[in-house]
């Protein structure tokens, strides 16, 4: 069983910030029996997701994206990925309660922008994203699975240890 990590944003390409996602999505697919054969850093952009998605799928039966979930104009690959599996946004109305209930929680509004993190693609299974408004999603074609969780590290291993791992160890006949 082979994985491809595909990291999405600037910011890790200019230096700004350090990938330290790779390396705990790495470290954790290993321990359950899951080679990594590649980690691949990449722009904010439509073009370099699609492109690193298709690399990916030559070399991979999971393929992990992190990044690129947020509700800013820079946040694209919710977008890329609909284009990508010809599917179609649609508002997730428990998403949306959660999200309200998170602005709830710490005591402020919530925008039409926090909102839009509801609308998700209508035939991904949902991971809900206990730690924010970001919500995990999981596809699955051509015997292929893709995983996309959020860039933030704490939303990212929330998502992994709650959802993806189980889930990954659930489809897949692993070691671990």
């Amino acid at each position: 069983m082979q994985a491809e990590i595909i990291t999405i944003g600037d910011e890790i390409l200019i230096g700004q910030i350090v990938d330290t996602n790779s390396a705990y999505i790495a470290e954790e697919l290993t321990k359950i029996g899951i080679s990594v054969c590649q980690i691949t850093s990449v722009q904010d952009t439509k073009n370099a997701i699609l492109q690193a998605l298709r690399q990916a799928e030559e070399r991979a039966n999971i393929i992990v994206l992190t990044g690129g979930l947020g509700p800013t104009n820079d946040d694209v690959t919710k977008k890329v990925l609909v284009d990508y599996f010809e599917d179609k946004l649609v508002k997730n109305i428990e998403i949306e309660n959660h999200i309200k209930q998170l602005f709830k929680k710490i005591h402020c509004d919530y925008t039409t922008l926090d909102l839009e993190q509801a609308l998700l693609p209508e035939r991904a299974t949902i991971l809900k994203n206990d730690y924010g408004t970001a919500s995990g999603m999981w596809f699955e074609k051509n015997n292929k699975v893709v995983i996309s969780v959020p860039g933030v590290p704490i939303e990212m291993k929330g998502l992994m240890q709650k959802s993806v791992l189980p889930k990954l160890q659930e489809a897949f006949d692993l070691p671990f």
